[in-house]
């Protein structure tokens, strides 16, 4: 299931939200003031790659504590 970033346009906040292909962008409202529809923002995304068969050996991901940058304060 997709995470989807919104803004609420009453009152300016940020939020996540789960949804189905099913649900409706109409149906959903902001968890802080309860307004209606707020606006769909473009997010980025990241993926890893195992590069098991490719050849290509992604760098570890964050989640595992091996940071490549060692900016995320886990290494």
């Amino acid at each position: 299931m997709p995470m989807f970033e919104y803004r609420c346009e009453s009152c300016g906040e940020t939020f996540e939200q789960l949804m189905r292909s099913s649900d409706r962008d109409e149906d959903l409202n902001c968890p802080s003031c309860g307004a209606k529809h707020p606006k769909k923002l473009l997010s980025s995304f990241s993926a890893t790659m195992n590069g098991i068969g490719s050849g290509f050996e992604a760098a570890p991901s964050c989640a595992t504590g091996n940071c490549p940058t060692g900016r995320c304060g886990l290494v």
